[in-house]
């Protein structure tokens, strides 16, 4: 069996602990540590190596989200992912945070089945965005781009018609077992492409795939109810 190993950064020693007691209770889950700020984070992601951070955003002497860009934009931590720890579904620093590389989010009051799922999911490299969330976030991230992030339209000519196809539908918030459904495939032939598709395109994970795609106007907000399941 393979553990998935979780380091826990938040300031709030209770969260801290209920958390850890939540994790250790599944077999296939391990706490590798514990951070109360952002510089604490970083360095112990770069000691541990772990599979998952747990990242809260408000923090003393650096923020979850400057924590967050320095986990993801470092190329010897490329294996572990960042799951944001909210107080709020949507709001701008969450937006932040996943424009700077974290791979989704979880509201602090969320279910613990959900949270031990959403560690795993994360953990196999997919982004924790249900269909509703992605698309307040696009809504949300196309009103205020960053100027400089914005791709040329051609970014995609790279890929092959099937994996622009499969981007568009990751786009439209369709999970792997959507897109084989829709296209007569099996599951793992669709996470086949859309992993073909992150590499040629150099991001991370399915948050950063969707925000591209967008971006290069493969897919438009009037577009959205086309990939509707």
């Amino acid at each position: 069996m393979t553990v998935v190993r979780v380091l826990l950064a938040d300031d709030q020693k209770l969260i801290l602990a209920g958390f850890q007691v939540l994790i250790e209770s599944a077999p296939d889950l391990e706490v590798v540590g514990q951070a109360a700020t952002g510089d604490e984070a970083v360095e112990m992601v770069r000691a541990t190596r772990p599979d998952v951070v747990l990242m809260d955003i408000r923090m003393p002497q650096m923020d979850g989200i400057e924590a967050t860009r320095r986990i993801t934009g470092d190329a010897d931590l490329a294996h572990t992912r960042v799951l944001i720890l909210t107080t709020f579904e949507i709001d701008e620093n969450v937006l932040h945070a996943l424009r700077v590389g974290a791979s989704g989010f979880l509201s602090k009051g969320v279910e613990p089945a959900h949270l031990l799922d959403g560690i795993r999911q994360v953990a196999r490299g997919e982004s924790l965005l249900s269909p509703v969330a992605t698309r307040i976030l696009i809504s949300r991230f196309l009103q205020t781009p960053p100027p400089s992030a914005t791709p040329p339209s051609n970014i995609l000519n790279g890929l092959t018609p099937r994996e622009t196809e499969i981007v568009g539908l990751v786009a439209g918030g369709l999970s792997n077992d959507d897109i084989a459904a829709r296209l007569h495939v099996s599951p793992f032939t669709a996470k086949t492409h859309i992993n073909n598709a992150m590499t040629k395109l150099g991001v991370r994970d399915r948050v950063q795939l969707v925000v591209l795609a967008y971006q290069s106007g493969l897919v438009r907000a009037g577009d959205r109810s086309t990939y509707e399941t």
